[in-house]
């Protein structure tokens, strides 16, 4: 949509001069600039009904209301925005005595939730510095700088500068239509870029999340990480062990889960990140190439699966991710003599273990995981009729995609995959002919166990 410094507005014929990105010192934010509705294209046809609804109301009620963050950005993009963002200088307590259907939640950010059917929109309310207090409404952070909690009330602009990006530091008022940006946004729209507002390495100690949230935004839109951004995050990675496991398999959902999963998962082993989230992944690609070519091959098939449209599962993905150590773990506790299927069974329940200390995954994606994994085993077992119980498994596809997978990368030799592919789309006559290369005809199976017949008895002469 921007191309130089000139940027083109649909429908109206005029161009308007943008200022390039940013070259100030990240602590030092650019002058506001407000764009008047004829100079942006941002129209209200791509807002949501409830999102207008809020805004409505709450400047009905006498409160600014701003579309914000995300929606704005890519609206900027001639994307179509999904998820709308309303902030505001109403407190928490009183969005939710305008809204019946609202619900406050979070203790470290207080945010209010407005529910219309199944869409949500989120409003936050203007946020100030954390170190200045007001009353109950006080911020607190580690020794380290991480922000424990936030919730001091600030105005707009400062509201503005406490956002992590520039390009997310834009607001669209629903009192006149026009756009306010703070930080140098729409200039580093412009020219591609992603920046922090203010010190990167101050705000990474602030939320380590942000440098997710960097890897994320660069792979989605397609952006540079600034330099001075992304600087920091080689030496600061880290930081990411400080933040709790159930709010990083949510940024996990988001990171792998967004059509981009590949792209992502090569910045964040670039910046060393991948291996906080997980770390025993990362040391299996150390040790064995195959376990870095099958994790790539899983999210390639994610990504396409997702831009068809198609279902995809958390379960699968973070089976693939660990499955390499998994492997590895097994094959070390049968060099010290333990069969194979519990060797293998043991090493799942290891690996799932520390594995929660670093990026949980619930019990409702872990379970299937660990059946995607302890089918690997009953895979190679085909005689009688243990291919077709096999088969029967509610988790017999993923278990078939990752075998598929395995052989791409290179662990296992290919042949298995195919015999399964045969097989599960086969008829009667298919079937068994493949059980019989195997040697587990059923049929032949059944008669050999069938009683045999008592002989007469002997007739004696008399």
């Amino acid at each position: 949509m921007f191309r130089g410094l000139t940027r083109f507005f649909p429908g109206s014929g005029e161009q308007v001069k943008t200022p390039p990105a940013s070259p100030q010192s990240p602590a030092k934010a650019p002058a506001l600039q407000i764009i008047p509705r004829s100079e942006h294209p941002i129209s209200r046809q791509q807002i949501s009904d409830a999102a207008l609804k809020v805004l409505y109301r709450l400047d009905g009620a006498g409160y600014g209301a701003y579309l914000v963050g995300g929606c704005i950005r890519d609206a900027l993009l001639g994307k179509m925005p999904k998820d709308f963002d309303v902030a505001t200088d109403a407190t928490p307590e009183q969005v939710r005595d305008l809204f019946r259907n609202s619900r406050l939640i979070g203790r470290r950010f207080r945010i209010v939730h407005v529910r219309f059917g199944r869409e949500v929109i989120e409003v936050t309310t203007f946020r100030g510095k954390p170190q200045d207090e007001h009353g109950e409404n006080i911020a607190h952070q580690s020794d380290d700088g991480l922000l424990l909690r936030d919730n001091v009330w600030g105005s707009i602009e400062e509201d503005a500068l406490r956002r992590d990006f520039t390009v997310n530091a834009l607001y669209y008022s629903i009192a006149d239509f026009s756009l306010h940006d703070f930080a140098g946004g729409i200039g580093d729209i412009n020219a591609r870029t992603l920046r922090l507002i203010g010190d990167p390495a101050t705000r990474y100690r602030e939320d380590p999340v942000r440098m997710l949230r960097a890897v994320r935004f660069a792979a989605k839109l397609d952006f540079e990480i600034a330099p001075d951004t992304e600087a920091p995050m080689f030496e600061l990675a880290p930081l990411l062990l400080q933040i709790p496991p159930a709010r990083l398999f949510d940024e996990a959902l988001k990171l792998f889960m967004s059509g981009h999963g590949l792209v992502t998962f090569q910045l964040l082993s670039y910046y060393g990140l991948f291996g906080m989230l997980f770390p025993e992944a990362e040391e299996a690609m150390a040790d064995e190439p195959w376990v870095e070519a099958l994790i790539e091959q899983a999210l390639i098939n994610t990504d396409k699966r997702i831009a068809e449209e198609r279902p995809v599962t958390p379960a699968f993905l973070f089976a693939a991710f660990l499955w390499g150590p998994v492997a590895l773990q097994a094959a070390a506790l049968e060099s010290e003599g333990m069969p194979a299927v519990p060797a293998l069974q043991l090493a799942t329940q290891q690996v799932s273990a520390r594995q929660l200390q670093h990026v949980s995954i619930p019990k409702r994606f872990g379970m299937p995981m660990r059946e995607i994994w302890e089918l690997q085993a009953r895979l190679p077992m085909r005689r009688g009729k243990r291919a077709f119980q096999t088969r029967e498994h509610p988790r017999f596809r993923a278990a078939f995609d990752l075998l598929l997978l395995r052989e791409q990368a290179g662990e296992l030799s290919r042949g298995l995959g195919d015999w399964w592919e045969t097989f599960q789309h086969g008829d009667e006559h298919e079937q068994r002919r493949l059980l019989q290369k195997v040697g587990g005809d059923p049929a032949s199976q059944g008669d050999r166990r069938r009683k045999k017949r008592r002989k007469p008895p002997r007739k004696f002469d008399q």
